[in-house]
C-alpha cells in the first residue's frame, strides 16, 4: 500500500519528463525533418541548460530514493536477532531499488554526454532507459500481485503504460529515425505520470468511488458491484488521460508547426 505523497510524486517526475519530451521530439522534427533522429532524452537548446532533463532525472531519482530508503523506514533496515531486512518496509526497499536504476540510467547518460571516459550511442542509452522502465515493471507487477479489488485494477493498468514505456525505448535503439517511436515514448512516459496522479486523487483523495473506502490501510469495497463500477470508472478516466495527452500531442504540433516549420514542410503543406 502506498500513500498520496508517494504516488505524486513520482507522478510529477515522470509528467513533466514526459510532457517535455512530447514537445522536444515534435519540435525537433519539425525543425529538420530529414535529420530527425530519436532520442531517450531531450536536450534543452545548447547552452547551460542542454542536459537539464538528465539532471532532473538523476537529482529527482535520488532525491525520491532517499525517501524511500531513509525517511520512509527511519533508518530501521535490519529488525530481531537475527537481523533481517525489516518486513514493515518491504515496499520501501522495492521502491528504492526500482529507483536506483533511474538514477543510474541518468548518471551513464550525464557521464556519456559530459565526458570522455563513457561514450555511449544513442542505441545504448534507449536500452538502458528501457532497463529502467523493466525494473519499475517487475517491481510493480510482482508488487502488484499482493493487491486485490479496485487497488490491484489501478496498479494493473499502470503496469501496462510502462510497458508502453518499455516497447517504445527498445524500438527507438533500432528505429532511430522514426518520429512515431520518439512520440510514443513521450506519449507513455505522460500517461504513466498523470495515473499516478489519478491513482492518488482516487485511492488516497477524493475520488474514491463510491460504496469504497480506505479502511486500515487498504482499499475495501461494500460489494462486488461497487468495485466492478471502480473499475469502470477507471476506464473511463484513462481514456479521458489519453484523450488529454493526444489534444496536448496536436497542440504540439499546431505549435511547432507555426513557429519551427521547415520550409521543405511548408511547402508539403501548401500543396495539400
Amino acid at each position: 500500500m502506498g500513500s498520496f505523497k508517494g504516488h505524486v510524486l513520482p507522478g510529477s517526475l515522470f509528467l513533466m519528463v514526459g510532457a517535455w519530451h512530447v514537445w522536444s521530439a515534435v519540435a525537433r522534427y519539425v525543425a529538420e525533418p530529414a535529420e530527425f533522429r530519436v532520442r531517450v532524452w531531450s536536450p534543452m537548446g545548447k547552452g547551460r541548460w542542454r542536459h537539464l532533463e538528465l539532471y532532473f532525472i538523476t537529482v529527482g531519482a535520488f532525491v525520491d530514493m532517499c525517501i524511500e530508503l531513509f525517511y520512509s523506514t527511519h533508518l530501521h533496515f535490519l529488525v530481531g536477532e537475527e537481523r533481517i531486512l525489516n518486513p514493515a518496509h518491504m515496499n520501501d526497499f522495492e521502491h528504492g531499488g526500482m529507483l536506483l536504476m533511474f538514477f543510474l540510467y541518468g548518471l551513464v547518460a550525464l557521464l556519456s554526454e559530459k565526458t570522455r571516459w563513457l561514450t555511449m550511442p544513442e542505441g545504448s542509452l534507449c536500452l538502458l532507459g528501457a532497463a529502467a522502465f523493466t525494473a519499475e515493471y517487475m517491481l510493480f507487477y510482482f508488487h502488484s500481485t499482493t493487491h486485490t479489488g479496485l487497488e490491484g485494477y489501478y496498479h494493473l493498468i499502470l503496469v501496462i503504460l510502462i510497458g508502453l514505456c518499455i516497447a517504445s525505448a527498445i524500438a527507438g535503439a533500432f528505429l532511430f529515425d522514426n518520429l512515431a517511436v520518439d512520440v510514443a515514448s513521450g506519449v507513455g512516459i505522460t500517461l504513466q505520470g498523470l495515473w499516478f496522479y489519478q491513482t492518488a486523487f482516487t485511492l488516497y483523495g477524493f475520488m474514491m468511488p463510491r460504496g469504497c473506502r480506505l479502511d486500515d490501510n487498504d482499499i475495501k469495497c461494500d460489494s462486488r458491484d461497487s468495485q466492478v463500477r471502480g473499475q469502470f470508472l477507471a476506464n473511463l478516466q484513462l481514456f479521458s488521460l489519453v484523450l488529454l495527452v493526444f489534444v496536448y500531442l496536436l497542440c504540439c504540433f499546431a505549435v511547432a508547426m507555426s513557429r519551427f516549420a521547415h520550409p521543405d514542410l511548408k511547402m508539403l503543406r501548401a500543396q495539400r
